[in-house]
């Protein structure tokens, strides 16, 4: 047991006076496969070894009592009454599950619940999934609650469609729950099939680069992007009826009609279009081990997610522009929902303490921010500490 989770079960027995049952919730990163979830392609993430611990107990009474460790806030609220969203945004990741839950008919007590987070806020790295899968499997392990993980992970989407008003799509809360040590996830987005694909990246080291800015755009960006890629889908299907989502386009489709939209709708779908696609060859790279492919491929992700998409920002494209200069870097692109947050880098491990300190330096001089960064490895997903 790790100092962190010492002191988060110290502390919770302090509280609470109880034995905590402990849970470890990881962030995730994605290889490839940006804004492709929503749009029923493909993804390839995978659970890193950065995450969010909770300590949970039951209350032996019908209240609830959240304790958001790093932050020092606190929330109550009665199991029994009905849930809403709330003013504290924080607790509403986890009344949302709640709600998802008892939405089921499935019936739970009180508890008493402590959490604190390594996964740095606003970097991309589905701090939010972390959350909400950690205490809907945290729940079912203290309730003896049947929930298949998959279904808890569809569980964190709709809290988060509904309490958050994000309407992300299911790829965070899948890594989260279903991740496995040393592997990626190509996972269909819209059958809900997986894959597991061995992620050995040789002699490169994963390596994020956190911009440390979140422009303000994000969240209603995303679902602006959304709509503008269901736009593309209802004038294919004027043609194409059985059409559904942009996984079911070509490109030959949107050319045809290329006047009849507007530029940035065809932009927008073209990117998805590409990047279902690039998810495909990286899997086919990853297999053969042809690192240098899968670089190749994420920095041409960043480039349609900054021309085509418009999810970039001047951080991000500074960063990814930067170590695009340097030979020990394979790949290098945006990672999330966009206006901020990190760069994902794959870079030779020999070299990563080079790269690192030039990179530092010019990020400062560019932007009088100080450049932070996480090497991180694969992971398991949700779990039990024992």
């Amino acid at each position: 047991m790790n100092k962190s989770i010492k002191n988060l079960r110290n502390e919770f027995i302090n509280k609470f006076g109880s034995e905590p049952l402990l849970i470890n919730a990881p962030g995730r990163i994605n290889i490839i496969g940006e804004h492709t979830d929503y749009n029923e392609g493909f993804v390839l993430p995978a659970a890193i070894d950065k995450s969010v611990k909770f300590a949970l107990q039951k209350s032996n009474s019908t209240m609830c009592h959240l304790v958001a460790r790093d932050p020092g806030k606190e929330y109550k609220f009665n199991i029994d009454e009905s849930l809403k969203p709330v003013e504290q945004q924080w607790a509403n990741y986890i009344l949302g599950v709640l709600a998802e839950i008892k939405s089921r008919g499935i019936q739970l007590g009180g508890f008493n619940l402590m959490f604190t987070s390594e996964v740095p806020i606003g970097a991309g790295l589905s701090s939010s999934a972390a959350i909400e899968c950690g205490v809907g499997f945290g729940l079912c392990e203290l309730f003896g609650i049947k929930i298949s993980r998959m279904d808890l992970a569809l569980i964190g989407q709709q809290a988060e469609h509904k309490f958050i008003g994000v309407k992300c799509g299911i790829m965070d809360q899948f890594a989260s729950i279903m991740g496995k040590k040393g592997q990626v996830m190509k996972l269909d987005c819209r059958s809900l099939e997986y894959e597991f694909i061995q992620a050995d990246f040789g002699d490169y080291q994963i390596v994020l680069l956190d911009t440390q800015v979140k422009h303000n755009l994000a969240d209603t960006e995303y679902n602006i992007r959304r709509s503008q890629c269901e736009k593309m889908v209802e004038a294919i299907q004027l043609t194409n009826p059985k059409v559904s989502s942009l996984r079911d386009v070509t490109m030959a489709q949107i050319d045809l009609i290329r006047e009849d939209v507007e530029p940035i709708i065809y932009n927008r779908a073209k990117y998805v279009i590409e990047e279902i696609n690039r998810v495909q060859e990286v899997c086919k790279s990853l297999k053969s081990k042809d690192i240098e492919s899968v670089g190749q491929l994420m920095f041409e992700t960043h480039n349609g997610l900054r021309k085509l998409y418009e999810v970039s920002c001047q951080e991000l494209d500074l960063l990814v522009d930067t170590v695009s200069q340097f030979d020990s870097v394979a790949g290098a692109r945006m990672m999330g929902g966009g206006f901020g947050g990190c760069t994902i880098n794959l870079i030779r491990k020999s070299e990563v303490d080079t790269v690192i300190q030039d990179l530092k330096v010019k990020y400062l001089e560019a932007t009088g921010i100080e450049l932070k960064y996480y090497l991180v490895s694969i992971s398991d997903g949700v779990k039990v500490i024992n």
